[in-house]
């Protein structure tokens, strides 16, 4: 009698573990690409950072992908690595063990991450400021890895005639921006280029993290016309930062995205970030439908811009903005 008691309780042992193993054994096909257990096609979303012109993006990017009739057919993964380069790491490592179909890229150093993470995983980026330069492809006309997307470059040449038409004087402009990341330096130097011509000095400021925002920011003062903040993640994160320091002199601070001026800068003439999303997750829905491949997909931009001034900064710094500038802005 004991021994059939013992051989029921070993029974019921090994059934529970074979229980336990089915269940693990479930969880394991999930991560790998088949989402719930229903079938669906893992797509994995990864941010550098949470600001508004990246968050913009990542709508844009998701609402395309539904719009598309997708939201049954995928499950997608959404991270945000907080800023953090080892975060990204362990985001990249999650999604290619993972064996997503597909990686949305937020941010130049998101792309980068994934990029030097698998080979072979579709990745398409938004929120870039040149592929090339990032080593992301050896041309843009015509990726040649496993990269395609759209670029974050915005009308720089529209930007600076902005600024000289509201302060035709100006010969001093600052650019703020993190050393580190590559889209920033880029757009240093293109500023400069752009400035060039009018004999504008462009007056540079590198921080590291949000936390080196106020000193720079100080570094300013007396020293320059106006500023500009590119398209640049640590900087974007803090503009309120940057707002308190500039306003004490009424220093003009013009941003390369519409997301800066909704956290306070001045003005901008900007790209729609939700646009460039929207198109990446059309370039996404393209290879995840199997109608293209990540080759037939050169990198674009947006297609237009649009002026946007923040009227309470306006008022704050007493500026007499042309009329002209008035009538095509948008006021915030």
């Amino acid at each position: 009698m004991e021994g059939r008691k013992m051989w029921k309780k070993v029974l019921a042992a090994g059934l529970l573990g074979m229980m336990a193993a089915g269940i693990v054994a479930g969880c394991g096909n999930g991560a790998s690409g088949s989402g719930d257990g229903t079938g669906k096609k893992m797509v994995g979303i990864v941010q550098i950072v949470q600001h508004p012109a990246l968050d913009e993006s990542n709508q844009g990017f998701v609402d395309a992908l539904n719009a598309r009739g997708l939201g049954d057919k995928i499950e997608i993964d959404q991270q945000n690595a907080q800023g953090d380069q080892s975060n990204l790491q362990t985001i990249a490592n999650r999604f290619v063990s993972g064996k997503y179909a597909l990686i949305g890229a937020i941010s130049t150093p998101a792309a980068q991450a994934m990029a030097n993470a698998t080979k072979d995983i579709p990745i398409v980026c938004t929120a870039i400021a040149d592929f090339e330069n990032a080593k992301l492809m050896n041309s843009e006309a015509q990726p040649d890895s496993n990269v395609t997307g759209t670029h974050d470059r915005g009308p720089l040449d529209k930007q600076v005639a902005l600024i000289r038409e509201i302060q035709p004087n100006i010969k001093r402009l600052g650019i703020m921006y993190n050393s580190s990341e590559i889209n920033s330096l880029i757009q240093a130097e293109n500023l400069k280029k752009a400035c060039a011509p009018y004999g504008i000095e462009v007056v540079e400021v590198t921080v590291n993290s949000i936390n080196d925002i106020q000193q720079a920011a100080e570094s300013f003062l007396g020293d320059v016309d106006a500023i500009f903040v590119p398209t640049d993640n640590v900087v974007a994160s803090s503009i309120p930062n940057l707002m308190a320091v500039a306003n004490r002199d009424k220093i003009p601070v013009y941003g390369a995205e519409a997301g800066h001026v909704k956290s306070g800068a001045f003005a901008s003439e900007s790209i729609s970030f939700y646009d460039i999303g929207y198109r990446a997750g059309e370039m996404a829905a393209d290879i995840l439908e199997g109608k293209k491949t990540v080759k037939d997909i050169p990198v674009e931009g947006a297609a237009q811009s649009k002026l946007y001034i923040n009227k309470q900064e306006m008022d704050t710094l007493g500026l007499a903005v042309p009329q002209s500038v008035l009538d095509r802005a948008e006021l915030i």
